[in-house]
């Protein structure tokens, strides 16, 4: 077994284009599973009586216990070999994903989910930290596209063969596919992925990593439960408070470590701090956008799983496209530029969505997601590639794991905050006056409810309103994402500028990439 160190020489291993084909495999699980759960959840919502709170809990039971764990898995990647704790999280995404197939009811479903976010803790930021110390700077954008288009290239399979197999076998089989999946991506980490590692990395914390799942826990609890209790309740407010509270012990206390889990000092890289930031919100409208849409295609437009996962395909083409397109315009444009551009496309995307209407048929949507992907693509490849490159090679496993930590629960509030909103304009809006509260209640919780009460009752008066309502949230969520990515251009713009140079070393030319310090000590 080959074992590189951060004083190895970088982009001369001849077998680092076998081993990206490694962590390709194991990213393209992680983007499979996505989007399988998206299109099932209306399916699942139906046959397991889910509110819309329930569904947001299965999408973030997953995203909570990734983004808490992921600095810790940094570290074990680092301490004890990035590719030994790759294959362990595969296994336990594996695992995982067999007891989602099994489950058969809401808080066990909640469980597995949650079990396969530990193991994709484990995969998601050690697949992007074994890069800098694989390719050089010349490739490093290259081997980032790669990887971030084969977790892209999951998004567009998971719904077609998850619409594929809602229509031929039970919601459980949306998870076990994941098992074959998993399995290939062991098989090529096993026999393709070199070792690497950082014996000198800081001991995992575990008060630290409790301080971070139990405060990022209390906060997405408290956002999906407001709707329902009131931003002002009580409890929601006890939630919020300590959940603040926890997290500011967690600064407190890795700011005053020697040997920091959750190293704060990156974040004074200004390039680094930027563009993390950058790629935070831009996972935050998508987790917003890809919670929505689904149910938009089945509950309003009434197209099946097959269907949905089929209409899904023009954001995925706009982001495989962008994914491969972004190396040319940051070698002429500048990483700045093509950060902001694809902010701005993002966002006019976003806000063109906002005006959908009733009437509207599926063109106008496919419209809007082809830009959204292009926007999506343009802004997040380049700001993950700089990003990485900002990070000094024996922090790897670390620094990676911050940034996706961050990515992370923006896509985890992005899910909890936006279908919080979506949740309380819906059931707002929604006309259920004449019907017993049971089906009151029921047609509130979700706009697949509706549907099933409004059948149930030959109510076309209720299907309607409901249609009407579920897209006056959609279009509002869309718009604040719109808002949101507009201004992170604005400042991307206007605060991105040259990549911070490393120790010792002139600053490199404007390719968005950041000398290390590891590359003064070579």
């Amino acid at each position: 077994m080959v074992t590189l160190t951060q004083k190895d020489a970088v982009g001369h291993d001849p077998r680092r284009w076998w081993a990206l084909g490694a962590l390709v495999a194991s990213m393209l699980v992680l983007g499979f599973d996505l989007t399988i759960l998206n299109v099932a959840l209306p399916t699942m919502a139906r046959d397991l009586g889910a509110s819309t709170g329930e569904q947001q809990w299965m999408a973030d039971a997953y995203v909570v216990v990734f983004a808490a764990l992921m600095l810790p898995a940094g570290l074990l990647g680092d301490r004890f070999g990035r590719r030994r704790m790759l294959i362990t999280g595969l296994g336990v995404f594996l695992a995982g994903s067999l007891v989602g197939a099994l489950a058969d009811d809401v808080t066990p479903l909640i469980a597995a989910r949650a079990l396969m976010g530990v193991g994709g803790a484990l995969v998601m930021p050690l697949a992007m930290a074994v890069l800098p110390s694989l390719f050089g700077p010349e490739e490093r954008t290259k081997a980032v596209g790669a990887v971030s288009a084969a977790s892209a290239l999951g998004l567009p399979l998971g719904p077609i063969i998850g619409g594929w197999l809602l229509d031929h076998f039970w919601w459980g089989s949306v998870f076990l596919v994941n098992v074959p999946m998993a399995a290939i991506g062991i098989a090529a980490c096993v026999f393709l992925l070199p070792e690497t590692r950082d014996p000198a990395s800081p001991r995992v914390d575990i008060f630290s990593t409790a301080l971070t799942a139990a405060g990022l826990s209390l906060l997405i609890y408290a956002i999906i439960e407001a709707p329902e209790r009131g931003w002002g309740d009580p409890l929601i407010l006890g939630l919020f408070a300590a959940s603040l509270a926890l997290i500011t012990m967690l600064v407190v206390r890795e700011r005053r470590s020697p040997r920091p889990m959750l190293d704060l000092s990156l974040l004074a890289r200004r390039g680094f701090l930027l563009d993390t930031l950058a790629a935070t919100l831009v996972m935050f409208v998508l987790s917003g956008l890809m919670f929505v849409l689904p149910q938009y295609l089945q509950a309003v437009l009434g197209h099946d799983a097959l269907a949905t996962g089929v209409r899904m395909l023009p954001m995925m083409g706009g982001l495989l496209i962008a994914s491969r397109g972004a190396q040319p315009l940051l070698a002429r444009f500048g990483a700045r530029a093509v950060i902001s551009g694809g902010l701005v496309t993002l966002a006019f995307a976003a806000i063109l969505g906002s005006r959908t209407t009733v009437g509207d048929g599926y063109g106008f949507t496919a419209l809007w997601l082809s830009v959204a992907g292009l926007g999506f693509g343009f802004a997040v490849v380049p700001a993950m590639s700089a990003a990485l490159g900002a990070l000094p090679r024996d922090r790897a496993g670390s620094g990676s794991g911050l940034l996706m930590t961050v990515r992370q629960v923006g896509s985890a509030v992005g899910i909890a905050l936006l279908g919080s909103l979506l949740a309380s304009t819906y059931a707002d809006r929604l006309d259920t006056s004449g019907l017993p509260s049971a089906a009151a209640h029921t047609a509130t919780d979700s706009v697949v409810g509706a549907h099933v009460v409004a059948a149930r009752l030959g109510d076309h008066a209720l299907a309607a309103s409901a249609d009407a309502s579920y897209l006056h949230g959609m279009d509002l969520v869309l718009l604040v994402s719109g808002i949101a990515a507009l201004v992170t251009a604005l400042l991307a713009a206007a605060l991105l500028s040259h990549p911070d140079p490393a120790p010792g070393r002139a600053p490199e030319e404007d390719t968005g990439m950041a000398a290390t310090p590891a590359d003064a000590r070579q």
